[in-house]
C-alpha cells in the first residue's frame, strides 16, 4: 500500500513525498481512513509505530477541506494533549512537516518557559494546538484560550498521562471542549483506568492495535551484562571505546544517576550531557539538538524526559539501571531499531536487586535476553545462578500481601503502601511487598512517541517525526 491509495489530497501528498515517504505504517494504514470518515479512535500502539503521523496527516485534510468549504477565521478547530514537552515539540514538527502546503497554522505551547511568545502566537491566530496539560490550563484560566470551537480532540500518550497525574487536568479541559467533536485516542497500553477514560469520551469508536507493548521489534539485537553495580562505569566506558557507537542513549532510574554518568563520562574523555527534569527546557533543548547532530555522542536520560526522544540512525540504546516497571524496557530499546531498521540494546544487571526487574522483563517479553559473558567485569556464572536461586527461596516474603500500591510490580496504580507503612511514592519497603522507589510509576515511564514512516530513503526508514 502506498499514501496514494488511502485518498490523501495534493497538498499532503506532496509533503510526504518531500519528506521521502511512500508507504505508511501499519497503524498509518488501519487508522487513516476511520479519521477521514469522521469516526472517533481508540488506537494502542508502542513506539515507534508511527502514530503520530496515523492522527496528524488525517486531523490536516479533515481542517483543510472544512477551511475550503467554510472559510472561517482562524481558531483553534484541533487540539491534541500530550504529556512532555518533548513530545509536543516533535508533535508540532510533524504538523508543519506534512502541513507545510495546505496554509493551516499549528503551535505549540508548555510549561517551563515563558507564555509571552506562546500567547502572542495565539493572538495572531492558530488553527491546531499542541499542549501540555498544565500550561493549557493556565492559558485557559487567563482567558487567552477558547475551546468552543474545536472539532477534533486527540489525546497522545494516554497511559503516560495518567503516570504523571494529568488525568484530573485533562478530564477539566475535555469538559470545555465542545461535545460535538471527533475523538481520537491513543495510548500505548489500556489499564483499567485509560480504558475507563476512553469509554467516557469516546463515541462507538473504531478500533486499531499494533504491535502490543509486550513485543519487542525483531529487528533489535538484546544482551545483558551481568555487572557488580561499582563496576559499570567502567563497562559503559569499556563499550564505548568501540568507535564505531557513533552515538548512544543510556537510560538510569533517576535524575541524580543520569549526572553521575555524565561527570563520569565525562573524566573519561567521552562527551556527554543529560536530559530530566530538573532541566532547563533549554538546556533539555540544546542537549537533545547536540546529540542529534553528533556533537554530543552520548546522551543519557530518565524515563519520562525521553518521551518523545526521536533520533534519525540511533543504533545503540544501553540500560545503564533496568527499569523497574518491565514495559518501560520496551519502550527505551523501542528509541532503536525503528519502523524495520536495525538496533542494538544493552543491559546492566547487577545481580541484586535489578535480578527481579530482569525476571520481570523475560515474563512481559516471553523470552530471555542472551547473556554477554565477554566483557572484563563480568559475574561468574555460579554466582548469578546463587543470587537467582537466592532470589527465588526469598520470593513468597517479597511478594507478601500489601496494597496494590505497593505490590511487587512496585506499585504500578501510583499509591497504596506497599503493606508496610511507607510513603506510596516508594511503593513501600522490600519485606512489605513493594520495590524501592516503584510506587509512583510517573517515576518511570516509557520513551515513546514518534510518527515514524516506512518506505522513504533508507535515512527515513524509521521515520524522522
Amino acid at each position: 500500500m502506498l499514501f496514494q491509495d488511502l485518498k490523501l489530497i495534493e497538498p499532503i501528498l506532496k509533503a510526504l513525498q518531500t519528506e521521502g515517504y511512500t508507504a505508511p505504517t501499519p497503524i498509518q494504514a488501519q487508522a487513516i481512513p476511520y479519521v477521514l470518515q469522521q469516526r472517533d479512535l481508540l488506537g494502542c500502539a508502542q513506539t515507534g509505530t508511527g502514530k503520530t503521523a496515523a492522527f496528524a496527516i488525517p486531523t490536516l485534510q479533515l481542517l483543510f477541506n472544512d477551511r475550503q468549504k467554510h472559510k472561517e477565521q482562524k481558531s483553534i478547530k484541533a487540539l491534541v494533549l500530550t504529556p512532555t514537552r518533548e513530545l509536543a515539540i516533535q508533535i508540532g514538527d510533524s504538523f508543519t512537516a506534512y502541513g507545510k502546503n495546505t496554509g493551516l497554522k499549528n503551535l505549540v505551547i508548555f510549561g517551563g518557559v515563558s507564555q509571552n511568545p506562546q500567547t502572542d502566537a495565539l493572538k495572531r491566530g492558530v488553527d491546531i494546538l499542541i499542549a501540555t496539560p498544565g500550561r493549557l490550563l493556565d492559558l485557559m484560566n487567563q482567558r487567552f484560550i477558547h475551546l468552543e470551537h474545536v472539532k477534533m480532540l486527540i489525546l497522545d500518550e494516554a497511559d503516560r498521562m495518567l503516570d504523571m497525574g494529568f488525568v484530573n487536568d485533562v478530564k477539566k479541559i475535555i469538559a470545555k471542549v465542545p461535545q460535538n467533536r471527533q475523538t481520537l485516542f491513543f495510548s500505548a497500553t489500556m489499564p483499567a483506568e485509560i480504558q475507563s477514560l476512553a469509554d467516557s469520551i469516546l463515541q462507538n469508536p473504531a478500533k486499531v492495535e499494533v504491535a502490543p507493548v509486550s513485543s519487542t521489534a525483531d529487528t533489535i539485537q538484546q544482551s545483558v551484562y551481568f555487572v557488580e553495580k561499582n563496576d559499570k562505569k567502567l563497562l559503559l566506558n569499556h563499550i564505548l571505546k568501540d568507535k564505531t557507537i557513533k552515538t548512544a542513549l543510556v537510560f538510569t532510574r533517576t535524575k541524580h544517576g543520569a549526572d553521575k554518568v555524565v561527570k563520569d563520562l565525562t573524566k573519561a574523555g567521552i562527551t556527554a550531557e543529560a536530559i530530566h527534569g530538573n532541566k532547563s527546557q533549554n538546556a533539555r533543548q540544546r542537549a537533545l539538538t547536540n546529540f542529534k547532530n553528533r556533537t554530543t555522542r552520548v546522551l543519557i536520560a530518565t524515563d519520562i524526559a525521553a518521551r518523545g526522544i526521536d533520533i534519525d540512525e540511533l543504533t545503540h540504546v544501553i540500560n545503564y539501571e533496568i527499569p523497574n516497571i518491565p514495559e518501560t524496557y520496551v519502550h527505551r530499546i523501542g528509541r532503536t531499531g525503528r519502523a524495520g531498521a536495525n538496533g542494538i540494546a544493552f543491559t546492566f544487571c547487577d545481580g541484586e536487586e535489578e535480578i527481579d526487574y530482569l525476571k520481570d522483563i523475560h515474563k512481559l517479553i516471553a523470552k530471555e535476553i542472551p547473556v554477554e559473558q565477554g566483557h572484563p567485569y563480568p559475574l561468574s556464572p555460579q554466582m548469578i545462578a546463587e543470587k537467582m536461586q537466592s532470589k527465588a527461596k526469598n520470593a513468597p516474603a517479597a511478594k507478601s500481601q500489601g496494597g496494590r500500591g505497593g505490590s511487587s510490580r512496585g506499585g504500578r496504580s501510583r499509591g497504596g503502601n506497599g503493606g508496610g507503612n511507607a510513603p506510596a511514592n516508594n511503593g513501600g519497603n522490600r519485606n512489605g511487598g513493594g520495590r524501592p522507589n516503584g510506587g509512583n510509576r510517573g517515576g518511570s515511564g516509557k520513551a515513546g512517541g514518534n510518527s515514524g514512516m516506512s518506505g522513504g530513503p533508507s535515512r527515513r526508514s524509521g521515520g524522522r517525526r
